[in-house]
């Protein structure tokens, strides 16, 4: 079967996972000969991510990844955590954040920080980024933000569906621009990304059965349809 050329997206997610099982072949090995290999395949992956539009020089790409390389475990390179939450209240109506680095709008959602759970994690963005208290109800996603082409750094985001249990509008002063409660048919522009979550997420606050939403296996993984459920 003929294929299309690769995209931006597949350029630069071959190059990330190239990178990262340099690094962690870096972390893992004293042998001179093995890391003079994987330097080399980190080369390579900085001429992949350069292809895809990275404005960085290979060669200082190249450098940059060097300092992120460790030492046996800790140096296992693995995608960073997100964690997000879908707050709904009373009426039905969807909590969203506009974020302070881009102006998209988006629920509210941050790293994982490590002593929490994501569970707490997503509790605790809710009220930081809103003012807004919440019990966290269940499980409702998990992203792989790399192959949706949502990220350009490799992050699984965990994603909650919360309910609003008190607590006001107030937009954190340094990452959120404003804070606000919209219907379906109210959604701010731009909100990042609402053609994938935003009838899952107001289906959740109705309280279908959602079940958990994930990135399905690809077949092959390199270079199955990233949209194949």
């Amino acid at each position: 079967m003929d294929r299309e050329p690769p995209t931006e997206v597949d350029l630069l997610r071959w190059s990330e996972a190239l990178a990262g099982i340099a690094r962690t072949g870096l972390g893992f090995t004293d042998s001179t000969y093995e890391r003079e290999r994987f330097e080399e395949v980190l080369a390579v992956a900085a001429d992949i991510r350069h292809a895809a539009g990275h404005p960085v020089d290979p060669s200082q790409l190249v450098v940059e990844w060097m300092k992120q390389v460790g030492s046996g475990v800790p140096g296992y390179v693995t995608p960073k955590v997100a964690v997000g939450a879908v707050v709904g209240d009373d009426e039905g109506r969807l909590l969203l954040i506009q974020r302070a680095d881009s102006g998209v709008w988006l629920y509210p959602t941050g790293w994982a920080d490590i002593g929490y759970s994501p569970a707490e994690v997503a509790r605790k963005e809710v009220h930081e980024e809103t003012g807004i208290e919440c019990e966290v109800e269940r499980l409702i996603a998990c992203f792989d933000g790399l192959r949706l082409g949502f990220s350009r750094v490799p992050l699984y985001s965990l994603v909650f569906h919360c309910r609003a249990t008190g607590g006001s509008l107030v937009p954190h002063p340094l990452e959120t621009r404003d804070v606000g409660w919209f219907g379906p048919d109210e959604l701010p522009d731009p909100t990042a990304g609402a053609d994938r979550w935003a009838d899952m997420a107001f289906a959740a606050i109705r309280g279908d059965d959602v079940g958990a939403w994930f990135d399905h296996p690809r077949d092959p993984p390199w270079q199955g349809d990233p949209d194949a459920h």
